[in-house]
């Protein structure tokens, strides 16, 4: 079933942090590259890419720009001090035209058609500008960038329908609420892991917006593909009346990872993947021994929408938010996120009932076996891909 797994759209985390200061017609930029992005650069028999080759790559892909030609490079490319697990560069470009200026990068979009690059552009008057530099728009004019949020001046149903789209494009919580359905045999059971996840991302996307909590992204996309392998895992065991040998083969897999990670492999913290390994394994097994699970699994899929819900907040901290309308704003795409999985789950419950009916499905245990099957692979692709940059 691992063959079946394929790079879905949902949300990214490749991705790349650039701040770019204005000085009349000066730009000084600085270039972040997170370590875990590095093995994308490799050479094809998989040597590692030398000091000064990254530092050719960052000179070849990041400039600034006027109409078609580059501006001059007045201070070349050099790397400087990071925190750890980055690289940093900088450099300096000088223009002739403020109103034709405009940031490049194409560094990673030809590697990883996903890959998103944030832009901090400072004004000279000392405003703060986000942008999102994609495959799509490597290039951006600096003289169109508004420091104007666009949720400034959106309305509560904007709100509400950015909420909708973010579930019906997020193909990795759809795959999430699928999983959830297959666990439950009962609207009763439905209900309770359903309310978990709402309460727990609802707080989660709250901390996150208002500040209060700032996770790495990398680290939640990549337990996002997580909890999908997990709960389908759970089918599985549940299906198969093995949680013992399930919940031990899901931990196993779990501190192969962390052995990676001793062994030097760039990848999650191996305290993080551990954590992970304990905690998927104890609750397999004492879900087995629990008369009633579904109020367990109510706690459980709180911790997991708690995790959902920082990836929901992702998007909504790619902007700059307006800080006046921060309670309307989170009202209005909680609700959008409620309409939105309330909607797949529909669908999925009618296009199950249909096929019930006109005596189209398989038994239970195998359609439950087949499909989480599949979500595992999915969840472990998504878990590997984004976590430990190796497609």
């Amino acid at each position: 079933m691992l063959s079946l797994a394929f790079p879905a759209l949902a949300h990214t985390k490749s991705e790349t942090q650039s701040v770019w200061q204005i000085a009349g017609t000066t730009v000084h930029v600085a270039f972040t590259i997170p370590e875990i992005e590095l093995p994308r650069l490799a050479h094809p028999d998989r040597t590692p890419i030398t000091n000064a080759e990254l530092t050719d790559y960052v000179r070849k892909n990041v400039a600034v720009v006027e109409g078609d030609d580059a501006c001059k490079r007045s201070e070349d490319v050099r790397a400087v001090g990071a925190t750890e697990g980055f690289r940093r560069f900088e450099m300096v470009f000088s223009c002739t035209d403020a109103a034709k200026m405009a940031i490049h990068s194409s560094a990673f979009f030809d590697i990883v058609p996903t890959h998103i690059t944030y832009a901090q552009i400072i004004t000279e008057k000392g405003d703060l500008i986000s942008q999102i530099l994609t495959p799509d728009q490597r290039t951006l004019g600096l003289a169109s960038a508004s420091g104007d949020s666009p949720l400034q001046n959106a309305s509560f149903l904007q709100y509400i329908a950015m909420g909708i789209d973010h579930i019906f494009t997020g193909y990795d919580h759809q795959a999430f609420l699928l999983a959830l359905v297959l666990l439950s045999s009962r609207l009763r059971d439905l209900v309770f892991v359903i309310t978990g996840f709402t309460i727990g991302h609802s707080i989660s996307l709250s901390l996150a917006v208002t500040g209060i909590i700032r996770p790495h992204a990398e680290y939640i996309d990549s337990l996002v593909g997580l909890t999908i392998a997990l709960i389908a895992a759970e089918n599985i065991a549940e299906s198969a009346h093995r949680r013992g040998t399930i919940a031990l083969a899901f931990g196993g897999i779990m501190l192969a990872f962390a052995l990676a990670g001793f062994a030097g492999f760039n990848a999650l913290p191996v305290y993080l993947v551990i954590g992970a390994a304990i905690f998927a394994t104890n609750y397999m097994m004492m879900a087995g021994f629990i008369k009633d699970a579904a109020r367990l699994r109510l706690l459980v899929t709180l911790v997991f929408g708690t995790i959902h819900g920082f990836s929901f907040a992702a998007n909504l901290l790619e902007m700059k938010l307006p800080p006046e309308r921060l309670a309307e704003l989170l009202v209005g795409f909680n609700a959008g996120v409620e309409i939105g999985q309330l909607a797949v789950v529909g669908v999925i419950l009618l296009g199950l009932a249909l096929l019930r009916y006109f005596k189209l499905t398989l038994p239970r245990a195998i359609t439950v076996d087949v499909l989480s099957a599949v979500l595992v692979a999915l969840g472990l692709y998504w878990f590997v891909s984004r976590g430990y940059a190796v497609v």
